[in-house]
């Protein structure tokens, strides 16, 4: 499980993230929601340890994020960013690779080869896996970068708004790849998420931010109900039940 005690961010002015104290649990998928500036990729970067935290412990199975080798924690932590900067003249099948790195040190061998093959086909990208990323489409290109995460073969996978630029048929595509790769993989994914309707479909689990704290968090069917989303959202919002399941809808 990956455990929060008293965690604290400080910005410049008034800006806090924290004290957060929480525990997320194993398996399936975990979305944090709430409005923009909630903190909610804050507190993602910060259990990946690529944000410092300026007090409080974050163990991730565990291990404190804090002093545990990079190396080590790289064998059980996986983060895909909102922003990705790689060469774009890289194949698919080379970007998929760097997931391996943890393991190999950049020495593939026969058996890395299966583990990329695995999730390429996972993420249905065998066709598209010589060609370069500058010749992707956004979708294409997000479900590279997915593959390359889950290549890393971690127990906890952390991504910070994989949804961000893909229209709506490319994110239910998406997250339905995500749900299948938490329960056939055995991963707990955790998953920063701006359309709640996307975390009452496909998540489990929902940690619900604002202002830097978290304000409810409890299973699915707990946090989507009108009373808890309205003031957290700040404006009124009715859940009801629809065809495929609970559904938000804002007035």
């Amino acid at each position: 499980m990956i455990e929060l005690d008293n965690v604290t961010k400080c910005y410049s002015g008034d800006t806090t993230i924290g004290p957060i104290t929480t525990t997320i649990p194993e398996g399936g998928i975990t979305a944090l929601i709430g409005p923009n500036g909630a903190g909610k990729s804050t507190m993602m970067t910060m259990i990946g340890r690529l944000l410092g935290m300026d007090s409080g412990t974050i163990r991730v199975a565990g291990l404190n994020v804090h002093d545990t080798k990079s190396k080590d924690l790289a064998k059980i932590l996986s983060i895909l960013r909102q922003e990705n900067h790689f060469v774009t003249k890289l194949t698919v099948r080379q970007l998929v690779g760097f997931g391996r790195f943890p393991h190999t040190q950049g020495r593939l061998t026969k058996g890395d080869e299966e583990i990329i093959s695995r999730y390429i086909d996972f993420l249905h990208l065998e066709e598209l896996q010589h060609r370069y990323l500058d010749q992707l489409s956004g979708g294409q290109r997000q479900r590279a970068y997915v593959a390359m995460v889950l290549a890393q073969e971690t127990d906890y996978v952390l991504l910070d708004e994989p949804l961000n630029n893909l229209d709506i048929a490319h994110s239910v595509v998406m997250m339905r790849h995500l749900q299948r790769a938490a329960k056939e993989f055995g991963r707990t994914i955790i998953i920063v998420l701006h359309d709640i309707n996307f975390a009452a479909r496909y998540a489990d689990y929902v940690v619900a931010c604002k202002d830097g704290k978290i304000m409810e968090q409890g299973p699915v069917e707990e946090i989507m109900r009108d009373e808890v989303l309205s003031p957290i959202f700040n404006t009124p919002i009715e859940v009801i039940e629809g065809p495929r399941g609970l559904m938000a809808c804002y007035h």
